[in-house]
């Protein structure tokens, strides 16, 4: 088997076994088995120079910075020129035998490579600056840091989420206003972090397209060499066809099957010629370099007829405008509504009720509309609210119009922030649904997120109700009570803090001590201190616990919940293992699994990695004297090999 093959295959094995043992507590190889194959993978990397980010030999080192730099790109990244008739490419093509690959729809990043490391990894930016982000790229899933080359070496290349990461990321927001729009959105964001360990979390993958400079190396003037060469050098590189005018149609015919079922995103096709010197003789247009062109997916439309504008308020206030049109077939699916996004989206289209309309899929997934072919411009944008009847106003950010309820009881906000507090990752009631939130709110239950842990008094209330029953109505109110007892993150979150998602609620909860009245007290230059947190969304929160209304809402809930607040959060002196890392392997006795280790590890102040390098403190693993990979690497090291045993008597000496 080629080795750069068979690390690739050792490396998702081996991280697959990891993710077993650790996360799941369950083994899917022996000790014996895992050994080896890490040892084969060792030895492979060290024979050609290659190692992947995602590797079990590499300790990854999770870094925040407060910026990202801004750097000019040494030669401007020109957009290309672009059509969606294949005769116009292949008129391109001419006699010239041309590459024919994805245009995959993420983020471009060019990246630099010093003595087979990578050290440097820019954005495109403006084309012309853009952001230096090399701490996420070595996190990148798929990335290789190291590389047998030796020389400068510079690509470009595309950092994308795929569909199935892009939804189970989505699944886990249960709030709809938080939810990621595409996956080009999401990988964008992911990729300029100020936090790598975020950007790792959200498996970005890189895929390279473009070989810009490899110092010595010579590639007999092909493109294509240049492909298969940085794939020797373990990078994976976008698929691509060789083909000539006279090929094309079996090309693109293979490539307009595919994009249907593809899980990565791509929004059509680059073809780029394979001899260099011809390409480079072309020179460049003042937008477009002349060596490639692109082909855009001639997406499938149809006409229908614009039967409403539904007005759909969110928690925030915000109202979406989205079209209701007779359904159509689209991609094999059936259509009959299409988001507008906003109002000046709407403007432009001049849309009217009863107007001819083109709608297709954006990227074959997206309902939108392309055209309004009879623009009567015959919509009123509400002057009232449609859940609660108060006022809106239009506002304006960014060049764009959007409109606002400012009914600070809207029900609508009222039952999206509910349905944000009892979401999985609040307070995680099960059963309470938006519907069944509507049911109580109507029946004058609910006004206050505290009312939820009264609901007990209104069981029979409750039972009157349509579609409950004793048994769906004691399922809730079990529920209830045991999200009673909580975290200090999970009601942070729950509150619907704008801007405060679930990773930003523990960052401030372990900033703060896990004492959300002192949380709530801080300053926005407090608040700027903590990694992650900007100034806009620091003063937005210190502003959100000024508010009278929000306090009352934090101080009514402190009465009916039980937030557990860890005294190894908050006082020094207990965190007997504050900055000291461990490695856990093989069974344990003493505690429930490795998890419930890991855990009581991570209270005293300890940390837990997956690996054994220079940064571990001690490697726990009850036979002391075994010869496995990890127990080797700890001896090489002098890092101490502890007991269970050996651990808690540590633990107690300390305490």
């Amino acid at each position: 088997m080629d080795e750069k093959k068979r690390i690739q295959e050792l490396v998702e094995r081996l991280n697959q076994a990891s993710r077993a043992y650790y996360a799941e507590d369950r083994e899917i190889m022996s000790n014996l088995e895992y050994d080896a194959l890490y040892e084969e993978l060792e030895s492979l990397e060290k024979k050609t120079g290659m190692v992947m980010a995602n590797s079990p030999t590499v300790n990854v080192g999770y870094e925040a910075v407060e910026e990202l730099p801004k750097e000019q790109h040494e030669a401007a990244m020109l957009s290309l020129d672009k059509t969606k008739d294949r005769e116009v490419l292949r008129a391109f093509i001419g006699n010239q035998k041309t590459l024919l690959s994805w245009k995959l729809d993420g983020l471009t990043i060019v990246l630099t490579y010093r003595e087979g490391v990578l050290s440097k990894a820019v954005t495109r930016g403006s084309g012309l600056v853009g952001e230096v982000v090399t701490n996420n790229a070595r996190v990148f899933e798929n990335l290789p840091v190291k590389i047998p080359f030796q020389g400068e070496l510079i690509l470009r290349g595309e950092a994308i989420i795929t569909y199935s990461d892009f939804e189970k990321i989505n699944e886990r927001i249960e709030d709809v206003d938080a939810k990621y729009k595409n996956p080009r959105n999401l990988c964008s964001g992911s990729v300029r972090q100020l936090n790598n360990q975020i950007t790792a979390e959200r498996h970005v993958k890189f895929f390279a397209f473009s070989l810009v400079k490899a110092d010595g190396e010579e590639f007999e003037n092909s493109r294509e060499k240049q492909m298969k060469w940085l794939k020797e050098q373990g990078f994976a590189c976008v698929e691509y066809r060789a083909v000539t005018s006279g090929t094309l149609d079996e090309a693109m015919d293979y490539f307009s099957t595919a994009v249907q079922t593809n899980d990565f995103p791509s929004d059509g096709l680059v073809a780029l010629y394979d001899d260099i010197a011809y390409g480079e003789s072309l020179g460049t247009t003042a937008k477009f370099p002349r060596n490639a062109f692109a082909f855009k997916w001639a997406d499938e439309t149809r006409e229908t007829r614009l039967l409403e504008i539904e007005w759909s308020p969110s928690r925030t206030g915000l109202i979406n405008p989205v079209a209701i049109f007779e359904p159509v077939e689209l991609e094999g699916t059936t259509v009959s509504r299409a988001s507008v996004h906003n109002l000046s989206i709407m403007k432009d289209l001049e849309l009217g009720i009863g107007d001819e309309i083109l709608v297709y899929k954006a990227n074959m997934i997206i309902p939108q509309i392309a055209e309004n072919n009879t623009r009567s411009s015959r919509l009123e944008i509400p002057s009232t609210c449609p859940a609660c009847g108060g006022p809106t106003e239009i506002r304006s950010e960014n060049d764009a119009e959007t409109l606002h309820c400012v009914n600070p009881d809207c029900p609508a906000k009222t039952i999206k922030a509910f349905s944000l507090f009892v979401s999985r990752d609040a307070l995680n009631i099960d059963g309470v649904s938006e519907n069944t939130l509507e049911k109580f709110i109507a029946k004058g239950l609910l006004h206050d997120f505290s009312d939820l842990y009264r609901l007990e008094e209104h069981r029979e209330t409750i039972l009157s109700l349509e579609g409950f029953k004793e048994k769906s109505c004691e399922n809730i109110l079990e529920s209830i009570r045991r999200s009673s007892t909580t975290t200090p993150e999970r009601v942070l979150y729950a509150l619907g803090i704008p801007g405060i998602g679930v990773t930003t609620a523990k960052q401030i909860c372990k900033a703060g001590g896990g004492d959300l009245d002192a949380i709530s007290r801080m300053t926005a230059e407090e608040l700027t201190e903590i990694e992650g947190i900007g100034a806009v969304l620091a003063a937005g929160f210190a502003d959100w616990w000024k508010q009278d209304k929000n306090r009352q809402v934090y101080d009514r809930l402190k009465e009916v919940l039980n937030i557990e607040k860890r005294e190894t959060d908050t006082n020094d002196e207990t965190k007997v293992l504050q900055d000291q890392v461990f490695v856990i392997t093989g069974s344990v006795h003493h505690f429930a699994n490795r998890n419930a280790l890991k855990a009581r590890i991570e209270e005293l102040g300890g940390k837990v990695t997956g690996s054994v390098s220079a940064k571990t403190t001690y490697l726990i693993n009850n036979d002391v004297t075994s010869t496995s990979s990890k127990n080797k690497k700890a001896r090489e090291l002098n890092i101490p090999i502890l007991s269970e045993e050996d651990f808690l008597k540590l633990v107690e000496e300390r305490q």
